[in-house]
């Protein structure tokens, strides 16, 4: 787990620089961070955390891919 998120962080600055829409960069920022989220939240605070670090993390991953 502890590897996962800054993959996840590289992932979304990899797919920032590329040739990417907006669009597509606020997605994939959205996917990732979301299924970041949802790891995390679950390994801390079972199903509820999962829902709540998902959403947190979708709306993170969208920012920051922007």
């Amino acid at each position: 787990m502890k590897k996962f998120a800054p993959i996840a962080v590289v992932a979304v600055a990899a797919l920032s620089i590329t040739g990417c829409t907006s669009t597509q960069r606020t997605v994939t920022g959205a996917a990732v961070g979301g299924v970041a989220g949802a790891a995390v939240g679950g390994a801390v605070a079972g199903t509820p955390g999962a829902v709540v670090g998902a959403g947190a993390g979708a709306a993170t991953g969208a920012v920051i891919a922007n």
